[in-house]
């Protein structure tokens, strides 16, 4: 079998179904090939030392072609929010379906969304922000409130590496997929970075805090381990 590359994108595309892309990644620092794929993303990359021939880098992809394609077959399933279809709200799950009128509603277990079916997908995403910007702020408040520490700006991402941040300015940062989960996983999301406005770690003293702040915080913080990396499957 033949791999096509695409040096002009750093790229190798393994022939198959499905043809799977390879994104080449050389280093000084590499000193063997090595591969990785992002179990949130499906990226297949390798990552080689810069004096690696090219051929030696398609040899080793098609050594390990049924590692890499077993991987990929086990990531979590990509779910799409259209019409008819599910998506997790404050840890339930709710129907997408047609609405009317310019606002997506929210209607017992269903998510009344107006507006051409190509539409679906943003207007879902738009309210799902709207929705954690509002328990956010809710919850930061409380518990700035409660640490008698002020915070700077509350600041909404689609990060996959973490769920919540806080800077030196006192600014925070969350990811908005955390409305999806449980209340109380959002609620400790929230605790957790406030205490950061007072310690800028992650020692005894700061899980004291967090704990203080948020008691039994350690059956949201294993939800999160669980069923976390299930949040990024859904994409509009």
């Amino acid at each position: 079998m033949n791999l096509h590359s695409n040096t002009a994108d750093g790229q190798l595309i393994l022939p198959g179904r499905p043809e799977i892309t390879v994104q080449l990644r050389p280093s000084r620092r590499a000193s063997r090939l090595s591969l990785r794929i992002s179990r949130l993303k499906g990226q297949v990359t390798l990552s080689l030392p810069l004096s690696c021939p090219m051929a030696q880098a398609k040899s080793f992809i098609l050594e390990k072609e049924s590692w890499i394609r077993a991987h990929l077959a086990d990531l979590p399933q990509v779910a799409h929010a259209g019409l008819d279809r599910q998506v997790p709200f404050a840890g339930r799950q709710l129907t997408i379906r047609p609405g009317a009128g310019r606002q997506v509603v929210l209607q017992g277990a269903h998510l009344l969304v107006p507006g051409h079916e190509s539409l679906v997908p943003a207007r879902v995403k738009a309210f799902l922000k709207l929705q954690a910007r509002f328990a956010l702020h809710e919850a930061v408040d409380y518990y700035s409130e409660r640490l008698g520490r002020p915070y700077g700006r509350l600041t909404l991402r689609d990060t996959t590496s973490r769920w919540g941040s806080c800077s030196t300015q006192g600014n925070l940062n969350f990811s908005w997929r955390l409305i999806m989960a449980p209340p109380e996983v959002l609620r400790y999301v929230a605790a957790h970075e406030v205490a950061h406005l007072e310690q800028m770690n992650h020692s005894a003293a700061f899980w004291a805090l967090v704990e203080r702040l948020f008691p039994g915080h350690q059956e949201q913080r294993d939800w999160l381990k669980r069923h976390g990396e299930d949040l990024h499957r859904y994409h509009f």
